[in-house]
């Protein structure tokens, strides 16, 4: 018997997924083991945490896997990828395949087929696959380049929009809401929090910012309206790249969703869809977030 583990390497969380040909063995869910997030130390004791739990849930040994697939963001990282390669090449037997978390995230909606995936959640993303297999992305630079309708660039975005509008003398619930979270007591507080080094948890904003938004905030949604409408703007920069092959010329590809932000920030999703559909109208849209730690999982049993 086979045996295969699935990891999906994100920037808070890492979820392990242990199976055999045919069903689940196991699921257990760990710290962030990427080292652009964390350093070696702490890594190294979230990754022999989370397999020390997989081996007692499941009754496994790492010793007996025989192909791991984890899927992350920064996968052509040197930093990244030789400090996966050797902490599991240490922990877990067997054959490695290192993928972008956005690849799996395809697989797991769209796997081995056409479309393009949006994954948003502290960070973001977006991928596309075309008919003959090939993935392009778009965006995911990280977070002082890119990372378009990520939780940290909500935050970071509310907090211009907040101080824009303390010039404008325009209300917003923003102000108390940064305020509260933040555990602060004056705006002069809120300038020198954000703009210490190392720079706060911007993503962390990003609930009271939905909150405002939903309560009638017009700051507020101004913000999460923008940027769902950049994300969507990444994903028509896509289908246009595709359609430029003579093949490829008709594709109007499906659009999956994943990460925190496109699960519980409606707005941000809603407006991403409004503009997409505005360019290439009647575009089809799965519902919910996939899981893409199945496609991590499609991809290990398949080998490639």
């Amino acid at each position: 018997m086979s045996l295969f583990l699935a990891v999906d390497a994100g920037g808070t969380k890492t979820d392990y997924l242990l199976a055999d040909d045919t069903s689940v063995l196991a699921r257990v869910r760990g710290g962030t083991i990427k080292r652009m997030r964390a350093n070696a130390e702490t890594t190294a004791q979230n990754l022999a945490e989370a397999l020390a739990e997989l081996t007692t849930v499941s009754g496994v040994s790492m010793q007996s896997v025989t192909r791991t697939c984890i899927g992350t963001a920064g996968e052509t990282v040197p930093l990244v990828v030789d400090w996966l390669r050797e902490s599991f090449g240490r922990h877990v037997s067997g054959n490695l395949i290192l993928l972008g978390d956005v690849e799996i995230a395809l697989d797991a909606a769209f796997p081995g087929q056409p479309g393009v995936i949006v994954l948003a959640g502290t960070g973001s993303n977006v991928a596309a696959r075309d008919g003959s297999g090939k993935v392009t992305t778009a965006g995911g630079w990280g977070p002082a380049l890119a990372d378009q309708g990520s939780g940290h660039r909500i935050g970071q975005e509310a907090l211009r929009a907040l101080f824009l509008s303390i010039d404008e003398e325009r209300p917003t619930r923003l102000l108390a809401a940064v305020l509260q979270l933040w555990h602060l007591t004056s705006v002069a507080e809120i300038v020198a929090f954000g703009n210490s080094i190392p720079a706060p948890d911007f993503s962390q904003l990003a609930k009271a910012v939905l909150k405002a938004a939903e309560e009638g905030d017009a700051v507020a949604q101004e913000v999460l309206e923008k940027e769902g409408t950049d994300l969507a703007y990444l994903v028509c920069l896509l289908i246009g790249r595709m359609r430029k092959s003579p093949t490829q010329a008709s594709l109007v590809p499906p659009i999956a969703f994943t990460g925190s932000i496109m699960e519980n920030v409606l707005p941000v999703r809603r407006a991403l869809i409004a503009a997409v559909d505005r360019q290439y109208p009647g575009i089809a849209t799965l519902d919910g977030v996939v899981d893409p730690i199945a496609g991590a999982l499609w991809r290990a049993r398949r080998g490639y």
